[in-house]
């Protein structure tokens, strides 16, 4: 006998640690809206603006361009208005100019604003000569028309409860001229995006990192190319370029984009390293590990305690025997060792770079941590008694001795809680699986970073975050990180409510399987990029018959 489903409603209300304090759309966004003097596009699915004049020509890669359309899903043209809610792919050959913000199908009929403004003169020339200052600093540039374009939580078509918000901004004086794309709350979408530009015949391009990857478009509002979450610049007049040549794609990509020439040193979220900061090398040693190496203070790994760990070459840590894995398992792998993955992926320090490690019980490290884990942290108390530092700075790729990856590892306890900061500087694209994050025994704790298994856009962790720290990601691993008091709660946590519709042959008003079921629900969140320290608690289950 068949049995028939049974749909039912269960109200859920998740308790997410509050770590830091999110970056508001104000911060980076220039002025839009009303308030602005806005012309707004008409609420039109598909629609674009009329032909709007320019006050300044534009240069754009040896064309020069009077005039503009800004199209509701998500581009700007200059030779006509596009419709086109299809993106095609970056680089595409053909016979226009395209700049996009986020090209997707949009829908301002449903919710949202689509908006433009140009400006010869005034505060918004300002901050545009000053963001352009800061962002080229080796340019003496002062600009003289600032175009803004604006979609403003605006919808999917046929996702009317989405909301979606970014910015294209057009800059220019007598010689030079600038995009930058400013990026506020994106929503996934199952639609096909494209973010970047693309020029006739595709002499001329860029895809903006995980843009194309409408699962991942929401870290958009996390990554850039010149340290300011959510923010991507570009010079466009078509003056130095610098070719961009991806040595590890199976098809060579050229891009001849000009790139912001402020090359970042080790950034200054990493802790002291290398042979001035005393550290111990690990052998130049393909998929080699250090040896033991004994814990001068005990690190509880939730649930677990440790006293020893070790640091391997290929990107990861594991606590009961060295590792010479290359390829990394997925996350959640609910196997039988807890590692922790700065970048697990296929490294070789015997071609190029050191791998090193260094612990301590004292001195200015550990106020350091202190001060890190009570900002990120905010509700706890912690001052750090001991802090394990593991570097893989500079290190080569198997097999493409060229390429420089960095990134740390740091272990930072009290004697009751325990955290991980995990730091990326530069990383190389590369054709290897790859994994960040961590996993434990039976995977009962696990997270993945988001885009960090996508070898080809790793690049971006250096500008991701889940502290708003640009390239730091931080976690709390004690067991404790699971009990919320309910005297703590209501300050601790941000509660967040939402329906969950769910068809299943299981009684949801039973307590055991309800249990079941939001474990489920938490481990695919959890998957999505929230940390595991999210707590699901039913409020109510609606029963509905078929």
């Amino acid at each position: 006998m068949r049995l028939s489903p049974v749909f039912q409603h269960l109200l859920v209300f998740i308790s997410v640690l509050s770590l830091s304090r999110v970056q508001t759309t104000a911060e980076i966004f220039y002025p839009f809206g009303s308030a602005a003097g806005d012309t707004n596009n008409t609420a039109a699915d598909d629609g674009s603006s009329s032909v709007i004049q320019l006050l300044s020509p534009f240069p754009f890669f040896g064309r020069t361009y009077q005039q503009i359309y800004v199209n509701n899903n998500g581009h700007l043209t200059f030779n006509q208005p596009s419709s086109a809610f299809v993106p095609y792919s970056f680089p595409a050959r053909g016979s226009q100019d395209v700049i996009a913000g986020l090209w997707t199908d949009l829908d301002n009929r449903q919710r949202g604003v689509v908006s433009y403004h140009q400006y010869t003169s005034g505060n918004v020339l300002t901050r545009a000569t000053q963001d352009i200052n800061t962002h080229f600093p080796n340019l003496n540039f002062t600009a003289s028309w600032v175009f803004v374009a604006t979609w403003d939580k605006v919808a999917y078509f046929s996702s009317t409860n989405t909301e979606t918000s970014f910015q294209v901004i057009l800059i220019a004086d007598s010689n030079f001229s600038f995009i930058l794309m400013n990026y506020g709350e994106i929503a996934v979408t199952g639609h096909p995006v494209q973010a970047g530009y693309d020029t006739i015949n595709s002499t001329h391009y860029i895809v903006i990192n995980g843009s194309n990857s409408g699962s991942s478009i929401s870290n958009l509002r996390n990554s850039s190319n010149v340290g300011v979450s959510g923010r991507w610049a570009f010079r466009v007049d078509g003056g130095l370029q610098i070719s961009e040549v991806n040595p590890t794609s199976s098809t060579t990509t050229v891009s001849t984009a000009i790139l912001p020439v402020t090359a970042k040193p080790a950034p200054a979220i990493f802790y002291p390293f290398g042979s001035t900061a005393g550290d111990k090398s690990n052998p130049f040693d393909d998929d080699g590990s250090s040896s033991v190496i004994q814990l001068l203070s005990p690190f509880p790994f939730f649930g677990r305690t440790y006293q020893q760990i070790y640091v391997n070459n290929n990107g990861h840590l594991t606590f009961d025997k060295p590792s010479s894995l290359y390829t990394p398992y997925s996350f959640p792998a609910n196997r039988s060792q807890d590692i922790i993955a700065g970048l697990w992926t296929n490294l070789n320090n015997n071609v190029r770079g050191v791998i090193s490690y260094q612990q301590y019980t004292d001195g200015n490290v550990l106020t350091r941590a202190s001060q890190d884990i009570n900002t990120h942290f905010p509700n706890l108390t912690s001052n750090a008694s001991w802090v394990f530092v593991a570097t893989w700075d500079k290190v080569a790729y198997f097999n493409f001795s060229s390429t420089e990856t960095s990134f740390q590892v740091v272990l930072i306890s009290d004697g009751n809680f325990s955290f991980i900061l995990i730091n990326y500087g530069d990383i190389a694209v590369t054709e290897h699986p790859v994994q960040a994050g961590y996993d434990t025994v039976n995977s009962t704790d696990y997270f993945v970073i988001p885009e960090s298994n996508n070898g080809s856009i790793i690049s971006n962790l250096r500008n991701s975050s889940n502290v708003n720290v640009t390239g730091r990601w931080v976690f709390r691993v004690d067991s404790g990180q699971h009990n919320i008091s309910k005297e703590t709660e209501t300050t601790n946590s941000t509660v967040i409510g939402f329906r969950v519709r769910i068809k299943s042959f299981l009684d949801l008003t039973n307590s055991t399987n309800t249990n079941t079921v939001l474990q489920q629900i938490k481990r695919e969140m959890v998957k999505y990029g929230l940390p595991n320290s999210i707590e699901l608690k039913l409020r109510k289950v609606q029963r509905i018959n078929p």
